[in-house]
């Protein structure tokens, strides 16, 4: 008869490769469409970023939760263990980071060409691809603390007492240190969920205004064909709403362990598995809201935005 734990092994590694195989297959489009002479608009290229952060934080999560889940919590030494939490902190972060900027960069694209957004807008396309650089600079800049400030010392006893990790030790021996970066990277979380949420009222709102005038032009019977620009407002509108349903069901479990001191195992794994929900999923809805290769690339073979 299979154990739980080797059940669990197994959820942990048909997530991670259903992930990774999703999350490939996106990148390979974006790829296939820049070698075939497309030009990727700069949305595409932030996805593109966001897609390689989620397959680094399902591989960085996923295979250390596996190996635990059957048995082996051992497998990697502590340096090992230093840089696997190091990558997923990094690219939980430009997850987190690209997803936002994602959202206002659609907000800043759909908005009236004579509106006051118009230079903003030039400013936004001009520099998308610097800022996905910047967010990959910062966050290997904050979670250095990790390799530099993590507890050594692997025992089965600080293991059995680590709330959030089946595989290492306490992420950090510092209080002072640990505090700081917890306050760091609880307000950047709640900077980015606060830009997120309004960047998607925002277009909720824009894409109601524009259907109320185009109703207003042809008549309220008049259904035309939803345009490039609102499929792609809709798809992020999806993809924000699913990340911010797993970032929230995950938060709460974290906050439940940490007020109330509980180790218990089925609340850890389970709280894993949704973490990694979001760079499962997140490629799967892009594909269905954006199913021909074509919509990926709205400007193609020299064709300019």
């Amino acid at each position: 008869m299979i154990s739980v734990d080797l059940k669990v092994g197994m959820f942990f590694l048909f997530q991670m490769v259903i992930g990774i195989l999703g999350n490939f297959s996106l990148l390979c489009r974006y790829t296939s469409l820049y070698f075939s002479g497309c030009r990727l608009r700069p949305m595409d290229l932030i996805l593109r970023h966001l897609t390689v952060a989620n397959s680094l934080v399902i591989v960085s999560r996923g295979i250390p939760l596996t190996m635990a889940a059957i048995g082996l919590k051992h497998f990697t030494s502590s340096y090992g263990c230093k840089i696997l939490l190091y990558v997923h902190r990094v690219a939980r972060g430009v997850s987190i980071a690209t997803t936002c900027l994602s959202s206002v960069f659609q907000v800043i694209i759909i908005n009236p060409r004579n509106s006051r957004w118009a230079v903003i807008k030039t400013k936004a396309t001009r520099y998308a691809g610097s800022s996905n650089i910047l967010c990959w600079v910062f966050h290997m800049l904050v979670n250095i603390t990790f390799p530099i400030y993590m507890t050594d010392k692997q025992t089965s006893e600080n293991i059995t007492q680590n709330k959030y990790s089946a595989y290492c030790p306490a992420p950090l021996h510092d209080k002072v240190i640990g505090s700081v970066y917890a306050a760091l990277t609880s307000s950047h979380d709640v900077s980015c969920l606060g830009l997120m949420t309004w960047a998607s009222g925002s277009m909720v709102f824009i894409l109601y205004r524009h259907k109320q005038q185009v109703q207003h032009i042809h008549g309220t019977h008049f259904s035309p064909r939803s345009s490039p620009e609102a499929r792609a407002t809709q798809s992020i509108l999806v993809l924000v709403s699913t990340f911010v349903l797993f970032y929230a069901l995950s938060s709460i479990i974290y906050v439940y362990l940490a007020v109330f001191d509980n180790s218990s195992w089925w609340l850890v794994r389970i709280a894993a598995l949704i973490t990694a929900g979001f760079p499962t999923i997140s490629p799967f809805v892009l594909m269905c809201r954006e199913p021909g290769s074509s919509r990926l690339c709205f400007v193609c073979c020299g064709r300019d935005m």
